[in-house]
């Protein structure tokens, strides 16, 4: 309503949007802004309304595939710790009262357990502190910087990761370009969306390579944080004058290759999950049976 207001008072639609921060980014201020000048804000808006749904339709995917892996870890995490607090107190209750040896790996479970219980309010003050610290660091310049060097890094995931904030660097520059939005702005908007400093900051040394007259390909390539294809893809649409279309080329291509991934990671991360959840239950059970088998052939 207060956007409607402001157009008929004679204000832009796009200087009308800035107005509210929280709910239309400079993307899309932007993209509106390059249609109102150019003509072509009916065009301009379907465009942006298909960008905003395939990173919608990306990030969902992503969290999607995440959520049973998470439950499952979260229930056998759960399931652990009621074994450790309730029944191996019980069961190690039996093994004083026959005043039988253990075994190491039986009397490590039930000092493992007994820490557990006495000590649970520590541990998880521990855990809650550990917890802020982290978050607090993350949050300073520096600790965002390192830690998002690091998850580049992580096998597997870091890929994951880099393809997804190379798909939505291509898209975005894309969308913009097709918009009418002049390269550096382009560039100033795009390094918003990498969700990665580091990456972040390729993008801010790339621009500042184009204001001195260099190609976007250039500065990309110096940096090794993107994959020569991309980089080379980039230089030919430079050089044909087909940038936009080969930058969605780029997008597409990544966005099919994480859809593998990520289908590929969940088939992997139920069985694996599976398995280290069975095999650490079964642990706690074999230490807390094998003594109990043994006792029962001594009473024999």
């Amino acid at each position: 309503g207060q956007v409607r207001d402001r157009v008929n008072e004679g204000t832009s639609f796009a200087v009308a949007l800035a107005q509210h921060p929280d709910f239309f980014p400079g993307l899309y201020i932007n993209m509106v802004s390059a249609g109102e000048a150019s003509g072509t804000l009916e065009a301009v808006l379907a465009r942006l309304a298909d960008f905003m749904e395939a990173q919608d339709k990306l990030k969902n995917k992503i969290v999607g595939a995440m959520a049973y892996p998470a439950f499952m870890a979260f229930a056998g995490a759960g399931i652990l710790s009621l074994m450790m607090t309730v029944v191996v107190p019980k069961v190690s209750a039996i093994f004083e009262d026959f005043k039988a040896a253990l075994p190491w790996y039986t009397a490590a479970l039930i000092t493992t357990s007994r820490i557990l219980g006495s000590f649970w309010w520590l541990i998880l003050a521990v855990l809650i502190g550990a917890v802020w610290l982290f978050l607090r660091w993350k949050k300073t310049p520096e600790g965002r910087y390192r830690w998002d060097a690091f998850t580049l890094t992580v096998p597997v995931f870091g890929d994951l990761l880099r393809m997804v904030a190379i798909a939505r660097f291509a898209r975005t520059l894309a969308t913009l370009l097709a918009s009418g939005v002049a390269l550096l702005k382009a560039m100033d908007i795009v390094k918003g969306v990498m969700e990665n400093k580091v990456l972040e900051a390729v993008i801010v040394e790339a621009a500042a390579s184009i204001k001195e007259g260099e190609s976007i390909a250039e500065p990309l390539k110096r940096s090794g944080r993107f994959p020569p294809i991309v980089t080379h893809m980039i230089a030919i649409g430079e050089r044909s004058g087909e940038l936009e279309s080969m930058l969605e080329a780029v997008a597409a291509s990544y966005d099919s290759a994480i859809d593998g991934r990520v289908a590929v990671l969940t088939s992997l991360l139920e069985p694996v999950l599976i398995l280290v959840m069975g095999g650490l239950s079964g642990g706690v059970a074999f230490a807390i049976l094998m003594p109990l088998l043994q006792l029962n052939e001594f009473a024999q």
